[in-house]
């Protein structure tokens, strides 16, 4: 198991800002402001569509990543050629948000690498009475793999839905990268 670490960022700016990088799977992006990681882009069909899906996003101008955020995306990289990585305490910026997102992800952040919870689960701990909240939630995490939505399944371990690129194919494809296999399949890696 990778060591925990926490990430405090420390930035004299006030401005957001975005950064592209490689992994093993595809082209990434994050966005930081100075409280913390606005936005995670997980990879899409190309580089330009993840380009368009970030700026679309987050806004801002790109930028050379600060140390803190440097550490983040080196342990993306390891985490997309299935390095075990806890991004539990990683600054994140959720103040945009309403407060039951922030509950709902804070919450989310507690599930580990490999272990799953579901939709209704969470509504439970949370006292909501509708797990289709907690799924719309789950739609609009702005810092997915960071908030770890892709370990939410639907009742009954089926996969659920999943807004990112490539819907609950990608999905599937991370949960894979931490040995979870939903109906017992084992998804082709790399290449989200």
């Amino acid at each position: 198991m990778a060591s925990r670490r926490h990430y405090l960022i420390a930035m004299q700016t006030t401005s957001a800002h975005y950064t592209l990088f490689d992994t093993a799977t595809g082209v990434c992006g994050v966005a930081w402001s100075p409280r913390g990681l606005t936005h995670a882009q997980i990879p899409g069909s190309t580089r330009a569509a993840t380009v368009a899906r970030i700026r679309k996003r987050c806004g801002g101008s790109p930028a050379e990543p600060p140390p803190e955020i440097a550490a983040v995306i080196a342990d993306l990289q390891r985490y997309f050629v299935g390095e075990e990585v806890n991004f539990s305490d990683v600054a994140v910026d959720l103040s945009g948000l309403s407060d039951f997102q922030q509950k709902l992800y804070q919450s989310l952040r507690g599930v580990g690498w490999g272990q799953t919870t579901t939709y209704g689960e969470l509504a439970r701990a949370l006292g909501c009475p509708d797990a289709r909240d907690v799924g719309q939630a789950m739609g609009k995490n702005p810092v997915p793999i960071i908030v770890p939505c892709h370990r939410v399944l639907a009742a009954g371990s089926k996969i659920g839905g999943f807004s990112a690129p490539g819907g609950a194919v990608t999905k599937e494809k991370l949960l894979a990268l931490e040995g979870v296999h939903v109906h017992g399949g084992t998804p082709r890696l790399p290449g989200l």
